[in-house]
């Protein structure tokens, strides 16, 4: 990609941030994340996630893999909302393991086996549980399944690090 296109790609960006309300400000010299839910969208908090996350400037990234429902044994409950329980306690492990909290969480993928709105329910206070007002942008995909027959739910986790 030009050097040219890149400025105007980045510049439409700012363009389009500038001015919008956001739950949570960030200055430049701030380490936290910033959550941008514009106004002319959708507003998502109820679910669970939110539109935009930008992370600051030089800052460290990691990336969690899937978290399941599998508690330290490698058991997993046939019952959804144990194996979301589990999946967000193991998140919380792998942050805790980074030294970070949930509110550096920028980005969620969570992988459902036969989604339904009933499960919707259970992830959505699950999320709020553990994030709070701090919810991150998430994306929410329906497979038929995943590695391990019996797995019901995934969560993978980007983080921005201090």
């Amino acid at each position: 990609m030009s050097r040219s296109i890149k400025h105007l790609l980045i510049g439409g960006l700012v363009t389009m941030t500038m001015g919008v309300p956001t739950a949570t400000t960030a200055n430049e010299n701030d380490r936290k994340l910033t959550i941008v839910n514009p106004q002319n969208l959708y507003d998502p908090s109820p679910n669970g996630y939110s539109t935009v996350v930008i992370t600051p400037r030089e800052t460290r990234v990691a990336y969690i893999s899937g978290q399941g429902g599998q508690d330290s044994t490698g058991a997993l409950s046939p019952d959804f909302a144990v194996q979301v329980e589990q999946a967000y306690a193991n998140l919380r492990t792998a942050l805790d393991a980074l030294g970070a909290k949930p509110d550096q969480v920028a980005k969620l993928t969570v992988f459902v086996v036969d989604h339904d709105m009933s499960k919707l329910e259970v992830l959505v206070r699950n999320v709020k549980e553990m994030f709070g007002e701090a919810l991150p942008a998430q994306t929410l995909v329906p497979v038929p399944k995943l590695a391990i027959d019996p797995m019901l739910v995934e969560v993978e986790a980007v983080v921005v690090l201090d």
